[in-house]
């Protein structure tokens, strides 16, 4: 069942805030979108220049996948941004939800010749065969062609590794996006860190790997117990984010 759109708004604003709390944003770029309608081609979006800090749930902005239109309405956001989000939305039923960040661990991960994030640790091993890889950045989305160059890709993957341009993950709630993005950047902070000693890492055979893999999927509520305790910490510390 598909949640209100004042529901909605309330949760996207609050993954705002804690992608800036959390440093998983940049500057006044990256976007997060979430789908209000069964089709998936009406959608909301932060506003054209918002700081994720400060944005609000009723600051986000109503778009249309089908009409471009729709981006010259006061507050709409850059054309690259709906580019991508609306193509994604209309054309992958599973992405409900959509984040995309210049995350530094995550977006230093893939500058790397071999970009692969290695299934070091608990944290890797969540994302085993399931993180597509782009390693042909080609320039922002203002061409047509890139958002279904990047969907061929992303295949039935919900994460995705833009090469040179950071990360991106799709799915079906915006507790399980928000949780899977926070997770992606500390297994991409891990695999870094290791490889910054110098020393030869260690790889989890896989079979360990495929298993923790399993495990966090049958994980009971993980991705909706995370995202509820921090609405609560900003139902105490920010509670502007829901008006």
């Amino acid at each position: 069942m598909y949640k209100d759109e004042k529901t909605l708004r309330k949760e996207l604003a609050a993954a705002f805030r804690w992608t800036a709390r959390l440093n998983l944003h940049e500057s006044t770029a990256n976007h997060h979108s979430v789908a209000v309608d069964e089709s998936g081609k009406t959608f909301l979006m932060n506003p054209f220049m918002a700081h994720f800090s400060k944005i609000k749930a009723s600051d986000l902005v109503l778009l249309d996948a089908d009409d471009r239109d729709t981006l010259s309405q006061p507050g709409a956001p850059d054309p690259t941004a709906w580019s991508l989000h609306s193509y994604i939305h209309a054309n992958v039923p599973r992405a409900r939800c959509i984040m995309h960040t210049h995350m530094p661990y995550a977006t230093a991960l893939s500058t790397l010749e071999d970009p692969t994030l290695v299934p070091v640790c608990q944290n890797s091993a969540r994302f085993y065969n399931n993180i597509a890889y782009d390693k042909e950045y080609g320039g922002m989305f203002l061409s047509e062609d890139e958002p279904k160059r990047v969907v061929s890709l992303l295949g039935d993957k919900d994460v995705m590794l833009l090469g040179g341009h950071g990360a991106m993950v799709v799915g079906p709630s915006i507790a399980y996006v928000f949780d899977t993005l926070y997770h992606l950047e500390r297994a991409a902070m891990n695999l870094m860190l290791a490889y910054s000693t110098g020393k030869p890492v260690r790889r989890l055979t896989d079979d360990v790997a495929a298993i923790t893999k399993q495990q966090w999927d049958e994980f009971p509520g993980f991705s909706d117990g995370h995202f509820n305790a921090l609405m609560a910490i900003l139902d105490e510390d920010e509670p502007d984010y829901k008006v």
